[in-house]
């Protein structure tokens, strides 16, 4: 569930990110290659939760691949063999149970519209989820991020790395890992920086705690 309709969603999207398209996936082909394609075997079945245009899904190398959104323009961004599922995510899911190895999701849990339905929304990923089977959250953290958080017209669920983490443990996911800051907040409108200095940062986790404005938070089934 987002709080905006479908068509609401699709002009937002529009508006914001068709601008800068070829950037957001070359930085993200480099956040998949030196960070998280760590967590994903190559014959793992993946979910993109909130999956906006598929920068995650489209690039990720797994053996199955779903994207997740409400935005009706999102099975035309994802490839070809990526499963679209174009539902509400805090109702139940078009998966069956001990199905994924990764649920994967960034900047997605603050556009939900309240606490039941990210409430909601974990219990189905745990349901979906194999045992051992993870799920990687990321997004901006309103400890950080005093006013600007609410500069984007459908932010509207705050939450912490720490808030964040109690509502997984209290759903019987075990945490991995708890990072307050990782990344930078946006890239939506900012300065284009070059991919060697973002595969530096990455490697530096001293500038994470001066630059990170983003949790990350790793849960385990």
């Amino acid at each position: 569930m987002s709080a905006n309709a479908p068509d609401d969603l699709q002009r937002i999207y529009e508006a914001r990110f068709n601008v800068n398209l070829d950037y957001r996936r070359a930085v993200w082909r480099v956040l998949i290659d030196d960070f998280f394609q760590r967590y994903v075997a190559p014959e793992a079945a993946v979910l993109d939760l909130g999956c906006g245009y598929g920068e995650f899904i489209n690039q990720i190398r797994c053996g199955k691949r779903y994207a997740m959104d409400l935005n009706p323009d999102m099975p035309r961004r994802v490839e070809a063999g990526v499963n679209a599922l174009l539902q509400d995510c805090s109702t139940e899911w078009q998966l069956p149970e001990n199905s994924l190895d990764v649920v994967f999701t960034s900047n997605f849990f603050e556009h939900l519209p309240d606490k039941p339905a990210l409430g909601r929304t974990l219990d189905q990923a745990h349901r979906c989820l194999k045992p051992g089977g993870r799920l990687i959250a990321l997004g901006p953290n309103t400890k950080y991020l005093p006013g600007t958080y609410w500069d984007f017209w459908d932010h509207y669920l705050p939450l912490t790395e720490l808030s964040l983490r109690e509502a997984l443990v209290n759903r019987k996911f075990s945490i991995e890992s708890c990072v307050a800051k990782f990344l930078p907040y946006t890239m939506a409108g900012g300065r284009q920086y070059p991919m060697f200095f973002v595969r530096a940062f990455l490697k530096l986790k001293p500038a994470w705690r001066v630059l990170g404005k983003q949790f990350l938070v790793v849960a385990v089934k």
